[in-house]
């Protein structure tokens, strides 16, 4: 009961955990590219900023760009975090490289 009462409080949280492991779901996917996605964020801000489409399909869009920006972000912070790993090592054990 604790947990529902915790979801009608902060509906947001709970949709952000879903995105998160959705977006990281599709990174996981061998045809993800991080080039493609900002190419098609890009082309979606293009559509709604030149009144392209009807209100429904702009709140459609618009939360389609929110999953695929936060797949961005993760990728991101992925790769940060293996360079951060490899720098430490190096740093660490200079000698063996």
């Amino acid at each position: 009961m604790n947990d529902l009462t915790n979801l009608s409080q902060n509906p947001a949280e709970s949709l952000d955990v879903t995105v998160n492991s959705s977006a990281s779901s599709n990174l996981e996917s061998a045809n993800w590219s991080y080039e493609a996605t900002v190419d098609q964020i890009e082309t979606i801000i293009g559509r709604i900023e030149a009144g392209e489409l009807e209100l429904t399909e702009v709140f459609d869009q618009f939360a389609t760009a929110v999953d695929q920006l936060r797949q961005c972000e993760t990728f991101l912070h992925q790769r940060q975090q293996q360079m951060d790993l490899l720098i430490e090592k190096l740093v660490d054990d200079p000698e063996s490289y």
